[in-house]
């Protein structure tokens, strides 16, 4: 049975995709492609900071390139499979990873 989304259980999966947004600006070839990805200019990344959804797409975003997944859960000193498992707390996770 899944836990319900609360403050509780998901500050750390937010914590962790602003970590990993400050990873994606710290290059400016990662932020280009996350920007070009979603859409996005930097005024929108920095309005949309503080959504739990948009943070979950950046998650979403890491998911989906391993070599970036890889890297930043290195940095981070976490299992590629503890970022999957914090995106999921966050809204519009898919259900399939």
């Amino acid at each position: 049975m899944m836990r319900p989304k609360s403050p509780e259980n998901t500050d750390e999966a937010e914590v962790t995709a602003l970590k990993a947004l400050g990873f994606l600006a710290a290059e400016s070839d990662r932020l280009s492609r996350f920007m070009d990805l979603a859409g996005l200019d930097v005024a929108a990344i920095r309005a949309s900071a503080t959504d739990p959804a948009f943070l979950g797409g950046v998650l979403d975003h890491l998911l989906a390139d391993e070599s970036l997944l890889l890297i930043f859960a290195e940095e981070q000193a976490l299992r590629p499979a503890r970022i999957a498992e914090l995106r999921r707390k966050l809204p519009g996770a898919p259900r399939d990873f």
